[in-house]
C-alpha cells in the first residue's frame, strides 16, 4: 500500500521545526501553553502541541478496528470515521479521508530535508500527523495520523 519511501517519510520521531508556523495562526480553541499543559497528558502535549511523533506501531488506534468515530483529543473536533481507516503498514493509524474536512487543515512542512504536508485540527491546531499521495481509492490520501492525537467513540 505505502509507496517507496513512504515509511521513512512519515518515521520521524522529533519535535517538529513547523510549530511556529502553526503557532501563528489563528484558531477557534486557544488555551496558554500552561492550559493545554493542564488539559492533556505529557504524550499529547508532546505530539498536539510540540509536533512530536510517536513511535511507529505503539499507538493504541494503529491495529484498532472497531466501529465509530475518531476526534481531536485537544478540543473534540470530529476528525475521522472508522470506515475510511485502513491498515497502510507504516504503524501509524491511516485514513483516506477526513469525516469533516474542514476540521482537518493541511499545511507545508519542509523539516527534515524534505517537504511534507502536516495535518492539523482546524480548531485547536493541534498536529495530528501528515498527509501522503499514496492511500487507496477513491482518495489516493493516506492520512498518516497520531493515536495521541485522536480520541475515539464507539458508534
Amino acid at each position: 500500500m505505502l509507496a517507496s519511501g513512504s515509511l521513512a517519510a512519515c518515521g520521524q520521531y522529533q519535535t517538529s521545526p513547523n510549530k511556529q508556523q502553526t503557532e501563528n495562526m489563528e484558531y477557534e480553541v486557544k488555551k496558554t501553553d500552561a492550559q493545554w499543559k493542564q488539559s492533556l497528558t505529557l504524550k499529547q502535549y508532546s505530539v498536539l502541541r510540540e509536533k512530536a511523533t510517536e513511535r511507529p506501531y505503539t499507538g493504541i488506534y494503529d491495529k484498532f478496528n472497531e466501529v465509530g468515530t475518531y476526534y481531536c483529543a485537544a478540543c473534540g473536533a470530529e476528525l475521522f470515521e472508522s470506515g475510511t481507516k485502513f491498515d497502510a503498514g507504516c504503524g501509524w493509524p491511516s485514513f483516506y479521508d477526513p469525516s469533516k474536512p474542514h476540521n482537518v487543515k493541511e499545511i507545508p512542512d519542509k523539516s527534515l530535508g524534505m517537504t511534507r504536508m502536516e495535518v492539523v485540527c482546524s480548531k485547536c491546531g493541534g498536529h495530528l500527523g501528515h498527509v501522503f499521495d499514496d492511500g487507496p481509492e477513491p482518495t489516493g490520501k493516506r492520512y498518516c495520523i497520531n493515536s495521541a492525537s485522536l480520541v475515539f467513540k464507539k458508534k
